[in-house]
């Protein structure tokens, strides 16, 4: 179990091109790049960002082990980030240039969300709902 602000789950998304990911969350959603692994050939081996006291681990794919296997075919993937502002947070995505699906939208369960698509497909979903801990 981890203390309060360290988070206990972090998914984990590989993309073709780590590099233009890692641009996009950093700009678009305003993650922080926490930490960065590179290869001798520039390879994004492992890079962490951070919002909040959430992260998300970022990697390349196309490498080898098992967990580069098992993910070599992997899909799109959905995330929630819980953010204050829903609608700011939307501006600075939509200003970013990212694809939106949904725009800040007040759900019936009191939540106000928005859905994009990130340059690999990847769907994020940002909110104000807060599951309950």
């Amino acid at each position: 179990m981890t203390g309060t602000h360290t988070p206990g789950i972090c998914p984990t998304l590989l993309y073709r091109d780590a590099k233009a990911a890692i641009a996009q969350l950093t700009k678009a959603f305003g993650f922080t790049r926490a930490a960065l692994y590179e290869s001798e050939d520039g390879t994004v081996l492992h890079a962490e960002l951070a919002y909040g006291n959430g992260r998300v681990m970022i990697g390349s794919k196309g490498r080898v082990g098992v967990f580069a296997e098992a993910m070599r075919e992997s899909g799109p993937v959905g995330v929630y980030v819980v953010v204050e502002d829903t609608d700011a947070h939307f501006r600075q995505a939509e200003k970013s240039g990212v694809e939106i699906l949904m725009p800040p939208t007040d759900q019936e369960y009191g939540s106000r969300d928005y859905m994009a698509r990130d340059l690999e497909g990847n769907v994020w979903s940002f909110g104000t709902y807060v599951p309950a801990g």
